[in-house]
């Protein structure tokens, strides 16, 4: 079979899938060792018997449903390749916004940063490599995805992110930062949209809160004002529908300049505040 006849005959297979072609070439793409454009460009070329055979494998977890980025155990975000395991979430292109603001509203100078839940350290990572100056401190509670975050750094060369285990502030004691990034819980723990999908395969612990999403949230706003220095800034992805009760959470622990931002797919992601305390 060539390369070109399994992707037609994959890509009819995962029509549950909402992109089965791009699936399809992706698996194609890990177990061949090729690139996307090698594979258009040489589309005649036949699979061995054993590429046939983890092809078949991979072919069915994914129509099983199983996230792409869990079979590949890679995801790219913000034009870097990270790991990724079942202990995390995958990396999201959502999430790059927070990360292009986080990046907009950092201060010109060196300064210390604090990403909370960290995961696969997609945001610490992504914003240290654009601001070597700066130094990143990661946390995260889950043992294994602090492994994985680090492999992530290593591999990436961002030497200026540090790791603590722990649950949201409890590692950093009494330090104070120019900014603080999370994207914590924030679904509900009745939505219907934990059956579908990928969310199906990830952790979560890392996906579900109480008090309709917003109950990390708001230990993670109300800890904010004990360790963000005057004027530091604080950013939080949330869910489509939350923009407006984040901003109210922000606004009762005294932020100002709140504002909430859209994803690039126009839906409220990402609300952000700046602490001063008069």
């Amino acid at each position: 079979m060539t390369y070109l006849e399994w992707l037609k005959s994959a890509s009819q297979v995962l029509t549950d899938s909402e992109s089965p072609k791009r699936d399809a070439e992706i698996l194609l793409s890990f177990v061949t060792h090729k690139t996307r454009t090698f594979l258009m460009a040489f589309s005649e070329t036949l699979l061995t018997d054993e590429e046939l055979i983890a092809l078949d494998g991979y072919l069915k977890r994914r129509k099983d449903g199983e996230p792409i980025a869990y079979i590949t155990g890679e995801k790219e975000f913000w034009s870097l390749k990270f790991k990724v395991s079942n202990s995390t979430l995958i990396p999201r292109p959502d999430t790059e916004k927070l990360v292009e603001l986080g990046l907009d509203y950092l201060p010109k100078v060196p300064c210390e940063v604090l990403d909370l839940g960290t995961g696969t350290g997609a945001i610490a990572i992504a914003m240290a490599t654009e601001r070597p100056d700066c130094l990143f401190t990661a946390v995260e509670k889950n043992k294994d995805a602090l492994i994985l975050a680090q492999e992530n750094a290593s591999q990436i060369a961002a030497n200026n992110v540090y790791f603590l285990q722990g649950d949201w502030y409890k590692p950093i004691k009494s330090r104070k930062f120019s900014m603080i990034t999370s994207n914590p819980p924030y679904i509900e723990p009745t939505d219907i949209h934990l059956s579908q999908g990928d969310v199906r395969y990830e952790p979560r612990t890392a996906l579900v809160s109480e008090d309709e999403g917003l109950a990390d949230i708001k230990v993670i706003v109300q800890g904010a004002t004990k360790h963000l220095n005057q004027y530091g800034w604080l950013l939080i992805e949330h869910g489509w529908k939350q923009g407006s009760a984040v901003q109210t959470i922000f606004k009762q622990h005294g932020f100002q300049l709140v504002e909430t931002f859209t994803d690039y797919s126009g839906n409220d992601r990402v609300t952000l505040g700046r602490w001063f305390k008069p």
